[in-house]
């Protein structure tokens, strides 16, 4: 069909309003780099997770191949390669490196002062220091954050509601980890409102589990706290197998899957959200937005999971009012 002289304006004039749109939605011209810091590609979860984020990524416009290059990197458990791994993304240049926890973003943070970096799953960025606050950041780091420290209270209380006879509780911590040294912090003050005491056990790997749980039973620890941390979560299955072993009953801070691996309870947050909201960061700082001006995000929404298998096998009895509570309760 031909167009009338009026109508060729009239399709001209909507192409011209329509242009500056087309070209907001989505940079012309540029195949964007992003580079992913992260534990180990074997881990089924930690793959699910980035399947997560490269899908959300898609949906908002951004396509493997035509406008977008990933690059990732894997300290694959070596927690301690994390600057060097860094440290090549930053060479290739990337335009932008996504990653997870603390650990993560001080590895990325030795490697770059100014590209950005967003952080998918922060304990406490505020208290490492990363961002200078949470509405605004005000450098090159944002994300979303877990509030993990604000968190321990509560989780040691939903600990001692299942064994009520604890009063000596161990906390599997990495000095590694730039966010334990204040999660430590928060759970004295816990601990001292609930009149238990704490004893702090160090394990940098998988590989120190053993000992570190053989050090908690020479104290004669009765439950255990265990924090966050990349290697723990890659070592779920043993560390499920050791705490059993020792008949420690144990609250994981972070993973849901070392419930379902063996452990007996978690406090966390959807991370599948996560790295799917995560996208949301990096869409935006792609088409032009400052980390600087972008707040942190904080959960709003947190799961507490129960393995009542586990509980049987250890002789616990879990009280009815903390079942109620459960998000999830594992048979």
């Amino acid at each position: 069909m031909r167009l009338s002289p009026v109508g060729r304006v009239a399709t001209l004039a909507l192409a011209l309003l329509l242009a500056p749109l087309a070209a907001a939605a989505q940079p012309a011209g540029k195949v964007y780099r992003i580079g992913i810091l992260g534990l180990t590609a074997a881990d089924p979860s930690e793959a699910r997770l980035w399947q997560v984020f490269r899908l959300a990524l898609r949906e908002r416009g951004w396509r493997e191949g035509e406008n977008l290059r990933i690059e990732s990197r894997w300290a694959e458990d070596n927690v301690a390669r994390l600057p060097e791994l860094a440290a090549e993304l930053v060479r290739l240049p990337v335009d932008l490196i996504v990653t997870r926890g603390s650990i993560f973003v001080q590895g990325a943070k030795q490697a770059t002062a100014s590209i950005p970096i967003v952080f998918l799953g922060h304990a406490d960025p505020l208290e490492t220091g990363h961002v200078a606050s949470l509405a605004r950041p005000g450098g090159h780091i944002t994300g979303l954050s877990l509030q993990l420290t604000d968190l321990y209270g509560k989780g040691l209380e939903f600990l001692r509601t299942a064994v009520p006879e604890a009063t000596r509780i161990a906390v599997l911590w990495s000095p590694e980890a730039p966010s334990h040294t204040p999660g430590l912090t928060a759970l004295e003050a816990a601990a001292r409102t609930l009149q238990v005491q704490l004893q702090p056990v160090e394990a940098r790997s998988g590989t120190e589990l053993e000992d570190a749980f053989a050090a908690m039973a020479r104290a004669h620890a009765q439950a255990v706290l265990v924090l966050g941390f990349g290697p723990y979560m890659t070592a779920r299955q043993h560390l499920a197998e050791v705490a059993l072993r020792y008949r420690l009953p144990t609250m994981f801070f972070g993973w849901r899957e070392h419930v379902e691996a063996g452990g007996l309870m978690s406090y966390s947050m959807n991370f599948d959200d996560l790295w799917r909201r995560g996208a949301i960061y990096v869409d935006k700082i792609l088409r032009g937005a400052q980390p600087a001006d972008l707040p942190v995000e904080q959960p709003t929404k947190f799961e507490l999971v129960i393995n009542l298998k586990t509980a049987k096998a250890l002789g616990i009895t879990m009280p009815p009012s903390l079942l109620l509570l459960a998000d999830e309760v594992i048979q």
